[in-house]
């Protein structure tokens, strides 16, 4: 019980400074993940897929909705918004 609440206060002391770390590191975990994608994408025989998708587009899109979604998760905002928001609004409080 003593630590689940210690990791609690952790992560509220932490969570603006790991929201800001995600936003000020987007490129760069863009380029990973495109680069992971492609190297899945050529690692997959086309013959066993039933169309033809390129994972890269597809999966840029699904990693920015998850860091848009981590952002606001840390940041504890139930309302939908844009990085830019978030980032925005962290720089205010700073």
């Amino acid at each position: 019980m003593f630590r689940r609440a210690m990791r609690e206060t952790a992560f509220r002391l932490a969570r603006r400074d790991l929201a800001q770390f995600l936003i000020d590191h987007e490129d760069r975990l863009l380029v990973i993940f495109r680069e992971e994608l492609r190297k899945l994408d050529d690692e997959i025989p086309e013959e066993n897929l039933f169309i033809d998708i390129h994972l890269v587009p597809l999966g840029e899109m699904i990693l920015k909705a998850v860091l848009r979604a981590l952002n606001r998760f840390l940041l504890m905002e139930d309302r939908p918004g844009t990085v830019e928001d978030v980032e925005s609004e962290h720089q205010s409080t700073i």
